[in-house]
C-alpha cells in the first residue's frame, strides 16, 4: 500500500481528509481497510457491539462528537476488535487504557484519552455517514492511515488495493 502522502499526490481531489489531531494509540501505526462507521455521544454500546463480530479487515470509524470527556473504548473492547480481525479504530473521542492499547496488533486514532469510561445508554447509530472534522465518512468507503495521516477514499472511487 503507497503511504498517505503518495496517495494524496495521486488521487488528491477525491479523497476526503481527516484533520491532524488524532494521536496513534495502537501497535500498528500504519493501516487500511474498508470502512464501518458508529455516531455515539459518550456511549460506546454500538462500538461495544460490533467489536464481537468478524472485522474481516475493516476499520471502524467513530464520530463521538469530538467528546474527550469520557473514552468510548478501552483495552477489554479494543482487544475484542483485535481478536475478530478489525484492522483498526478511528474514533473522533477519546479512549482509555493507553499502556493495553499500544499492546494490540491493530490501528488505534483517538483525539485523546480519559480515564473515565463511556456512560451505556443504548444509543449510538452503526452505517451512518459521519463527519470527522470536515471529512466526509460514509460506510464502504475505504481508509488508509500511517504517520503522516489519514485519508478515505469515497465509496464508488477505486483505490489502490481494488
Amino acid at each position: 500500500m503507497k503511504n498517505t502522502c503518495d496517495l494524496h499526490d495521486d488521487f488528491g481531489p477525491q479523497l476526503e481528509i481527516v484533520p491532524f489531531g488524532l494521536r496513534s494509540y495502537g501497535g500498528r501505526t500504519a493501516f487500511f481497510g474498508p470502512v464501518e462507521t458508529v455516531k455515539c455521544f459518550e456511549d460506546n454500546s454500538r462500538i461495544r457491539e460490533l467489536s464481537q463480530t468478524p472485522g474481516e479487515g475493516r476499520v471502524l470509524v467513530v464520530d463521538a462528537a469530538g467528546s474527550v470527556r469520557h473514552a468510548v473504548m478501552g483495552d477489554m473492547i479494543a482487544g475484542n476488535f483485535a481478536k475478530n480481525g478489525w484492522a483498526g479504530v478511528v474514533i473522533w473521542g477519546a479512549v482509555r487504557d493507553v499502556a493495553e492499547l499500544a499492546k494490540l496488533d491493530m490501528g488505534i486514532l483517538a483525539l485523546g484519552h480519559m480515564m473515565r469510561p463511556s456512560i451505556r445508554r443504548d444509543g449510538g447509530s452503526i452505517g451512518v455517514p459521519i463527519r470527522l472534522g470536515e471529512a466526509r465518512v460514509d460506510p464502504g468507503a475505504f481508509l488508509v492511515s500511517d504517520e503522516d495521516g489519514t485519508v478515505i477514499f469515497p465509496a464508488g472511487v477505486s483505490h489502490p488495493t481494488a
